[in-house]
């Protein structure tokens, strides 16, 4: 008998978005899974590939440590039903709290994945140092599981959390991302017509979208022809989030296309001829993937996570974090050079398929699973 495997993440459209090939790569190979999460309607899709779905309410937000203590006893009271074998805990609070819950409750092995630092780590002034030293002494404890790995994707994030807590050096996984399914996502010739750059993300500040706006106001008042739309939605558990009044003031100017939330990135992507991602700091977004894997050219910042997508100068261009004009400039050259936005398009496609498969990314995963099991 396989080990009984038991995801942990906030909710259930973010393990469908980024998990869902790992845990059917483990159901194909014998694992009893499991995957508790919050509901938003998406659970559905992970019932059907044969995993075992417990409802968990836990937030992405709220600071409350009445909160806190309430979800930190619903994580114990499931490890106690599951009895899972191994937890893998997926993004900043089931980390946190899950990891702390998994010592408390003798959970064997633990794989932990940071998949990117937070609002937290991009905030400034002395709250935010209060809230950093605090967290940091969580991680201090959701860490020190005798079984553990934890994967990190990008080397920066790595570093950050190895100033809270000194990790063993076996215990350290550096996996890029949550792979792309080469398969779905295809490289497609660039569509006739008005070019189009587009910036695929959740309607956060710190995603970049007010630069990203700024720099389609400076297209259009230098005559640049150029559709620049913007795919997302508000997310209000976030603090960085745009208020549904922002939304509309940035619709009223007129510099940027809102087309809204967007299932089938895989139709959307070959839309663009360059893929904007502005964002302050990631782990390794999924998007800029996903655009390597369709032979687009990307335009993001110098910032963890964002350069670690792409091989610079070859599948696209890095610009300064926060900078409009630098964003605008580096938008406006790839569209004026067909030639170079197609050659790093073909070269993005070579980067996808030599680093970002899902199945080589499942892969990996499993085999984190059956170094923690093989002496169980």
């Amino acid at each position: 008998m396989k080990p009984r495997l038991l995801f942990v993440v906030n909710t259930d459209w973010f393990f469908v978005s980024h998990r869902l090939p790992i845990a059917e790569a483990a159901i194909q190979n014998g694992y009893e899974v499991h995957v508790a999460c919050s509901f938003s309607g998406a659970h559905h899709r992970i019932e059907a590939i044969g995993a075992v779905v417990h409802p968990l309410n836990i937030s992405r937000g709220g600071r409350r440590i009445t909160d806190t203590w309430r979800e930190f006893r619903e994580l114990v009271t499931l490890y106690k039903t599951v009895r899972p074998d191994i937890v893998h805990l997926v993004t900043i609070k089931p980390v946190l709290l899950g990891g702390i819950a998994a010592r408390w409750q003798g959970v064997r092995a633990v794989v932990a994945a940071i998949s990117g630092l937070g609002f937290i780590f991009l905030s400034t002034g002395w709250k935010a140092e209060v809230r950093r030293l605090l967290v940091g002494s969580m991680y201090r404890l959701a860490l020190a599981h005798p079984r553990i790995k934890v994967i990190f994707q990008n080397p920066d994030d790595c570093q950050a959390i190895q100033s809270f807590i000194t990790l063993p050096e076996n215990s350290i996984e550096m996996i890029r991302g949550s792979g792309v399914d080469l398969e779905v996502f295809r490289p497609v010739s660039r569509p006739l017509g008005m070019p189009i750059a587009l910036m695929a993300s959740r309607l956060l500040k710190d995603k970049g979208v007010r630069e990203f706006a700024k720099a389609a106001e400076l297209l259009k008042s230098r005559g640049v022809a150029v559709r620049c739309c913007l795919v997302g939605e508000i997310d209000p558990s976030n603090p960085s989030s745009f208020t549904p009044q922002e939304v509309l003031e940035l619709k009223s100017f007129g510099h940027v296309e809102l087309w809204g939330h967007r299932d089938h990135m895989e139709q959307v992507l070959p839309l663009a001829s360059v893929v904007v991602l502005p964002s302050y700091r990631e782990g390794l977004p999924k998007v800029l993937l996903e655009a390597a894997a369709c032979g687009r050219a990307v335009v993001t910042c110098d910032v963890p996570g964002c350069r670690d997508a792409i091989d610079p100068g070859r599948t696209g261009l890095l610009v300064p974090v926060r900078d409009s004009t630098g964003l605008a400039d580096a938008i406006q050259n790839l569209l004026g050079d067909a030639t170079a936005c197609e050659e790093m398009g073909r070269e993005a496609r070579v980067l996808a398929e030599r680093s970002f498969s899902v199945k080589a990314v499942a892969a990996r995963h499993l085999a984190l699973y059956e170094a923690l099991t093989n002496d169980l």
